[in-house]
């Protein structure tokens, strides 16, 4: 997964639109770069617009108090919900974030396709006191210009897939929250060897470290059948063997002379038969 662009509007204190160009230009070229500048500037902000297109959640809200916000009236959602990220006093707000999705098969190497999510929150008309709305997702793919999906479910599930990261994994890893480095150290060992191979593109070498177990079990299984076999049959002894053979001789001469007077009564049973018949 690469992210391409990152855009959004009324999203805490970034209030007018913003667009993140990662494909084109200087943040291209530079493959790093950081985010810099005063407290409220809107860093994180940047961050949460990620986190809330491509999984409609945000990783700073989670410890949220579950005291109502003063932001927001009584008959609106908790501060954990990712909608009050949009500004105070906007009817609507938006994230969305172009990406190019992980390769479905590690097989076939096939070339990634650019998509573009898309969260969206907004109050009833679009006023800034009306009652906030089920907020909504899309995905779309920029190859065709097709939604794959607009229900809010299934485009969390369609989005994962195409990262191949779920939100918990993603916030460990790619979106580590201020404060929250540790959540990815105090993983288990597994989770976190997981999460790196999935980050680095590791999964083609437990591919083949897969096939070489399997051939290697193969292979071994082969040989034991074998040795199974020879040891089925028991090796004699010098003296046996000549045994052995000079019986195999005396029976070969044996059969040879039985051969040989086989052939002699048919001669005579022939010329007695022929006799008969002149008579």
């Amino acid at each position: 997964m690469k992210l391409l662009a990152i855009r959004g509007e009324n999203l805490a204190s970034l209030a007018a639109p913003f667009e993140i160009d990662l494909a084109e230009g200087a943040l291209a070229a530079s493959g790093l770069f950081a985010i810099t500048g005063p407290t409220g500037a809107g860093k994180s902000t940047v961050l949460d617009a990620i986190c809330l297109a491509l999984y409609g959640a945000a990783p700073r809200l989670e410890q949220a108090s579950q005291r109502r916000s003063a932001a927001v009236g009584p008959d609106d959602a908790p501060p954990a919900d990712p909608r009050n990220i949009m500004r105070h006093g906007a009817g609507e707000a938006y994230a969305e974030v172009e990406f190019l999705g992980r390769p479905e098969s590690a097989k076939a190497r096939p070339a990634r396709r650019r998509y573009r999510a898309r969260w969206t929150a907004r109050r009833a008309r679009g006023a800034p006191n009306g009652a906030l709305q089920p907020p909504r997702m899309s995905l779309i793919d920029l190859e065709t210009g097709a939604p794959l999906t607009e229900k809010l479910t299934e485009t969390r599930a369609a989005i994962a897939a195409r990262i191949g990261l779920s939100f918990e994994q993603f916030r460990r890893s790619v979106m580590l929250a201020q404060g929250d480095f540790e959540a990815f150290l105090r993983s288990e060992p597994a989770e976190r060897a997981l999460l790196l191979e999935r980050i680095t593109g590791g999964a083609i070498f437990s591919a083949i470290s897969k096939e070489a177990y399997r051939r290697a079990a193969a292979e071994t299984a082969a040989l034991r059948a074998m040795e199974a076999a020879l040891e089925a049959h028991a090796i004699l002894s010098p003296e046996a063997r000549i045994a052995a053979e000079t019986e195999a001789a005396a029976r070969a001469a044996a059969a040879h002379t039985a051969q040989a007077r086989r052939e002699k009564l048919e001669a005579a049973a022939r010329r007695a038969s022929a006799a008969s018949a002149r008579a």
